[in-house]
């Protein structure tokens, strides 16, 4: 990782994750048109917070870490460009899962 990306730390429970790129061509080489491609709906974990926070002031800390694989939402997430590569930032609650390794 470089400079921005390190200096980079979300607050409270903002994850921030790094679309995976859609598929344009297939296994045998065959580019797939822009409108067939599907939407990516996953994404590597690149930086986290420390936690949400309760009313009493305590920490509750957060169930993914860097290097997570996770499924997003369809839409939402703030856009976040870091040295010329896009990241997008959600909230903790709003990712769909977390992907397991097998």
């Amino acid at each position: 990782m470089a400079g921005a990306l390190k200096r980079f730390v979300p607050l409270f429970d903002r994850v921030l994750v790094q679309k995976a790129e859609a598929l344009t061509r297939t296994a045998k080489g065959i580019l797939i048109p822009e409108k067939s491609v599907a939407k990516v709906l996953t994404g590597k974990v690149v930086a986290v917070g420390e936690g949400a926070r309760t009313e009493a002031g305590t920490t509750i800390p957060p169930c993914v870490t860097v290097g997570d694989e996770v499924m997003l939402p369809e839409f939402g997430g703030t856009k976040v460009t870091l040295e010329e590569k896009e990241y997008f930032l959600f909230r903790e609650a709003e990712l769909l899962a977390k992907m397991k390794t097998e």
